[in-house]
């Protein structure tokens, strides 16, 4: 009998696309809402020598990626969709249209065979620099009713099982400040119900059967990681993909953060960052492996995606090759 086809699947996170309505904001947007002229100038080094030089001019990426990707039999966009320029999220009419343009295009190409997950710029947060917006339940509420994200997603592939969770909620014990105040106890509701189907679907793994779970914040998995379905399976877990750290040189250079002393409201937040990834040796037993974002940093040009083989069995684990995509 011949053996199965192998399974070819594509990972793309961050995208952080803009529309028309978001690029009109112009790429000094953050930097306009910093009221400290010293927070200011610390943003504008940081953005314009390490993080993201023009923000809003990442759609150029998108476009080459379309153009070299070639076929898959699944495409995971593992989220922040679009720029989050207003830094509520989707609530944003400006974002949710550049969110909606995104991923109108990849589905266009890939149709069904794309699956998208949650990351912090669809719902929204308080920024680093100004403190400046949050994460309101109107962006839940657009994301999930006006573009058909789910906040769990399963398939199977062969002996695979993928999984796409949704991370704000998940890590929404360290990130209840960004919320209002009056939408907790919603907040706490819809992470409830999330957990429940993530539990079922541990649960009902076969012992053949190899999973490949997709989390845009690895802060979500201290938290994922108390759930006792979960834990009696870690082993079953060949990957864990994450986004939201853009480059692998955060990872490599996480736990110099706990040493910055707090300066303001940078502090505030610093601290808070150094605080999760503190916990990232809980981290290890879901075996993470980042998707670069699709621009990378500025600092080491080091954008792409990946492009993964998989064996149908499962008896072979997942052969990851990155495409680099240097602007």
């Amino acid at each position: 009998m011949k053996s199965p086809e192998p399974i070819r699947l594509i990972i793309l996170s961050d995208i952080h696309y803009a529309g028309a309505a978001e690029r009109a904001r112009g790429n000094d947007y953050e930097l306009k809402a910093i009221a400290s002229p010293g927070m200011r100038w610390i943003a504008r080094l940081y953005r314009h020598y390490i993080w993201m030089r023009h923000p809003l001019d990442r759609g150029r990426q998108l476009d080459r990626f379309l153009a070299e990707a070639g076929v898959a039999d699944y495409v995971v966009v593992a989220g922040d969709h679009s720029a989050n320029s207003g830094f509520v999220g989707l609530s944003d009419p400006a974002a949710l249209a550049s969110a909606r343009e995104c991923l109108t295009r990849i589905t266009e190409r890939y149709g069904d065979r794309a699956h998208f997950i949650f990351g912090d710029h669809e719902l929204g947060k308080v920024t680093m620099f100004s403190g400046k917006g949050g994460m309101p339940l109107a962006s839940w509420r657009a994301a999930t009713e006006q573009l058909g994200l789910k906040r769990f997603w399963q398939f199977t592939a062969g002996n695979y099982v993928l999984m796409g969770v949704a991370s704000p909620l998940l890590a929404l014990p360290a990130n209840e400040s960004d919320t209002l105040p009056e939408e907790r106890s919603e907040w706490q509701r819809l992470r409830m119900e999330h957990l429940a189907e993530i539990r079922a679907a541990f649960e009902a793994l076969q012992p053949q059967q190899r999973v490949l779970l997709f989390c845009h914040d690895p802060t979500a998995l201290p938290f994922l990681a108390q759930e006792d379905a979960v834990r009696r399976r870690l082993s079953q877990i060949e990957y864990t993909i994450i986004g939201h750290l853009h480059s692998n040189l955060i990872i490599w250079k996480s736990r110099l953060l706990s040493w910055v002393p707090p300066i303001g409201f940078l502090g505030h937040t610093v601290k808070k960052m150094s605080a999760a990834l503190s916990k990232s040796r809980a981290w290890r037993p879901f075996k993470i492996k980042l998707c670069p974002a699709l621009a990378g940093i500025e600092l080491l040009n080091d954008g792409g995606y990946f492009t993964v083989t998989l064996d149908p069995a499962a008896k072979q684990p997942a052969a990851f090759v990155f495409h680099p995509l240097r602007r």
